[in-house]
């Protein structure tokens, strides 16, 4: 094959778009009773508005399954928690500590404040599966 044909393959094989994969996502820690789990993907940080692209379920026992589908690969952070209320979002004192269960992917907010450096993984077709827990930042009312 000659040096051009060589070069124009890989230049089409580099234009090629990445395939989409799946985020596979088990939420344990969810507190009996009614609401639902949300589950969110975030890119380059953890506020709402990075973490705009997820999926909701309803509550239904202890651990719940939650599939992301054609997700395109890249570098994310994964945020979880469980509405109680069914107002669709994640209720916080004023001084900003969440009053619902929450979680993130990775070790992020465990022992401090989230930081999606902690909470980051590399996503690459066909996918993965990953697991969040579910915790609470104070004791329920």
């Amino acid at each position: 094959m000659s040096r051009a044909a060589l070069l124009l393959a890989g230049c089409l094989a580099a234009a090629t778009p990445a395939r989409a994969a799946t985020v596979e996502v088990e939420v344990d820690g969810i507190e009996a009773g009614s609401g639902s789990v949300y589950v969110a993907l975030c890119q380059g940080g953890l506020s709402e508005a990075a973490c705009r692209d997820g999926e909701t379920a309803r509550a239904t026992g202890p651990r719940q399954r939650l599939v992301l589908r054609d997700v395109p690969p890249g570098t994310y952070a994964l945020a979880a928690f469980q509405d109680l209320n069914g107002n669709g979002r994640l209720d916080r004192t004023p001084l900003g500590l969440p009053l619902e269960p929450y979680g993130f992917s990775g070790e992020a907010g465990r022992n401090a404040r989230p930081d999606f450096a902690r909470a980051a993984f590399s996503l690459r077709e066909p996918g993965l599966a990953l697991r969040v827990r579910l915790m609470r930042a104070l004791p329920a009312r």
